[in-house]
């Protein structure tokens, strides 16, 4: 990777996003818990949440990513409240064929995850960017 695919790879708005995450940390009584791990990278995920009338009203995630992990669980944790199990497995489903696929990215309230669309051609980053909005469909799923 060069200088220049860094640079443009970590953007000051991706660096932005990953210095300020919402929802850091463990709830203490979660309806679900999930964990997420990307072998290659070694990125982790938790995700805690807790669902009500079918919609996330608590949410908490504990975040060991790069920076591209850290942004896209930044831009989930900025939309989870209030979203169903589709509505999440949905945001998960449209990043991958973004990443994967160059598919537009996903639409509101998760279009945050536009910034992502420089790591396409990376390859190897997508596991640990896919880990938070993974983690949150399935515990969304479970709960």
């Amino acid at each position: 990777m060069s200088d220049t695919d860094l640079i443009k790879l970590y953007s000051g708005q991706i660096l932005e996003l990953a210095a300020d995450i919402p929802h850091t940390g463990r709830l203490p009584a979660p309806g679900a818990s999930v964990r997420k791990r990307a072998p290659l990278c070694g990125s982790s995920v938790t995700v805690d949440l807790v669902m009500e009338g079918g919609r996330v009203v608590a949410f908490a995630q504990e975040v060991k990513a790069c920076a591209l992990g850290q942004a896209a669980a930044a831009v989930l944790g900025a939309a989870v409240l209030g979203r169903t199990a589709a509505e999440l497995a949905a945001a998960r489903d449209a990043l991958r064929a973004m990443l994967q696929d160059n598919a537009p990215p996903p639409p509101a309230p998760f279009d945050g995850f536009a910034v992502l669309t420089v790591a396409r051609d990376f390859r190897n980053r997508h596991a640990s960017i896919l880990l938070a909005v993974e983690a949150a469909a399935e515990a969304a799923g479970a709960a």
